[in-house]
């Protein structure tokens, strides 16, 4: 497998504090990679840094084999890097199919999509989505604003797919229907990377992971060998465990 993400020593500062303190990691083509860690640890900043929502302050980021670095997040989402957010903020006047066929129109490179409507549609359907297409997004309760939130996401027809605690808010049964969707984004060809504090999910879902501490990267490797490693158990519980 190639790299679909390569991030080398990633450093963002805000003021005097460093969120992202020099964060290396590689993110192989077709898997499913989580990035854990305590709150306020630096994880979205690392994924606002790797997206475009900001700049990082320093290191690099190849995506594809491509020097991505600091370009901005319309420029990284028409190039292949899609995302969803911890709090779902979609355009609530507008109808699930319109909320998805703003992605579809403009998440792409112009001339690429000969038909947004129909691309749109094949999304929502593709994600699950349980209500009428003409539902306003308002009206939506959590669940169905995930499944919005990831048919808007696959509709700028990303290879690689960023997860922002997608899970959270969701009922034991929700979060079993909500893994087996990302199972099948992942069968359709497209890299995962998700931030997840629900060890469910994380378990049942990622090949590797990595752990953000106090802004640094402090394990990385496959899913079942890093959690039981004590320093992560260290990082979560503020003391050692045997594991």
């Amino acid at each position: 497998m190639s790299a679909a993400l390569e991030a080398n020593k990633v450093l963002k500062v805000f003021g005097g504090l460093t969120a992202v303190n020099n964060v290396t990691l590689s993110v192989q083509e077709g898997e499913i990679f989580g990035i854990i860690g305590p709150n306020g640890a630096g994880k979205t900043t690392f994924l606002n840094s790797i997206s475009g929502t900001y700049p990082p302050d320093g290191g690099q980021v190849r995506f594809f084999g491509q020097n991505t670095t600091g370009l901005s997040s319309d420029v990284m989402c028409r190039n292949g890097m899609a995302r969803t957010f911890q709090i779902s903020k979609p355009f609530p006047k507008m109808t699930a199919l319109e909320n998805v066929l703003v992605s579809a129109t403009f998440g792409n490179k112009p001339g690429v999509v000969k038909d947004p409507t129909a691309l749109a549609i094949e999304k929502l359907e593709f994600v699950e989505f349980p209500m009428p297409i003409e539902t306003p997004a308002e009206s939506l309760n959590t669940v169905q604003l995930k499944r919005l939130d990831l048919a808007r996401a696959l509709a700028s027809n990303p290879r690689l797919l960023l997860l922002d605690e997608l899970a959270a808010g969701l009922t034991t049964g929700e979060l079993g229907d909500l893994m087996d969707v990302i199972r099948k984004i992942r069968d359709s060809g497209v890299t995962i990377i998700m931030i997840e504090h629900i060890m469910r999910v994380i378990m049942g879902l990622c090949d590797r992971l990595a752990v953000i501490y106090y802004g640094a990267k402090i394990a990385e490797g496959p899913t079942m060998e890093v959690a039981q490693d004590p320093k992560v158990a260290e990082a979560y519980l503020g003391k050692k465990y045997d594991l």
